[in-house]
């Protein structure tokens, strides 16, 4: 944990990773804490250890670096292709990611680090993602069910699997935006605020969102009879 001293405003970066919980002032729940004194504002600033390795790759890439560029790609295409997964058609994922990385590559002289570099390239992702669904939307479809029906009907034949496999079946039945923010922050782990850098929303929009996905996820297990488990 690293204390920064302001002489006014409030800044903060990413909050620190670790198991979900309540309590703690500083858990995952909190995006920053500013504490006065006087004319000075204290300013904790909670940093994953691994987002700035992982922006130091990125910057050492964009000077040219291709062990960087290397280490960047192995270090990020996990949360990538979990990212686009939940999204869009898991079938499409590996296309979907290695679009992002394109597009990432193509992107990464500009890249400043006003954000983590994970943020900043699942920005990227969440964009190609919707560029997807927009063509696709423009293609003739060939199903009469709506996708949340399907994704209803997958989850009742489900019965027989394990219950992380039903919990991935709920998660795409959520509607897009909460899913977006629920998996960003309870699946990637990234703060409130990152996630809310990646959505292009407010953080209390994204706030909203993962409790609204929670509430979806607890009455649709509720519904199709899946063993209950906690989203708190």
């Amino acid at each position: 944990m690293t204390i920064l001293t302001y002489g006014g405003g409030c800044a903060f970066q990413a909050r620190t990773a670790g198991p979900l919980q309540h309590g703690p002032r500083f858990s995952r729940w909190s995006d920053r804490a500013c504490l006065n004194s006087g004319s000075i504002h204290y300013v904790v600033v909670i940093v994953r250890p691994e987002d700035t390795e992982i922006t130091q790759l990125a910057f050492a890439a964009r000077r040219g670096d291709r062990t960087a560029l290397e280490r960047f790609i192995r270090a990020t295409q996990r949360d990538v292709w979990r990212f686009v997964a939940h999204l869009a058609d898991p079938k499409l994922a590996d296309d979907l990611a290695q679009e992002t990385y394109l597009r990432a590559l193509g992107s990464l002289a500009r890249f400043e680090g006003r954000s983590s570099a994970r943020t900043w390239l699942l920005s990227i992702a969440r964009r190609v993602v919707v560029d997807q669904i927009r063509a696709a939307q423009v293609r003739p479809r060939h199903a009469d069910v709506s996708d949340w029906q399907a994704a209803a009907e997958r989850v009742q034949q489900a019965a027989g699997f394990e219950e992380s496999v039903v919990l991935e079946e709920l998660i795409r039945s959520l509607d897009t935006e909460r899913r977006e923010a629920f998996v960003l922050t309870q699946t990637l782990g990234l703060s409130y605020a990152d996630a809310a850098e990646v959505c292009d929303c407010p953080v209390g929009t994204i706030r909203s969102r993962v409790a609204r996905a929670r509430d979806d996820l607890i009455t649709s297990m509720r519904d199709s009879d899946t063993p209950r488990r906690r989203f708190a």
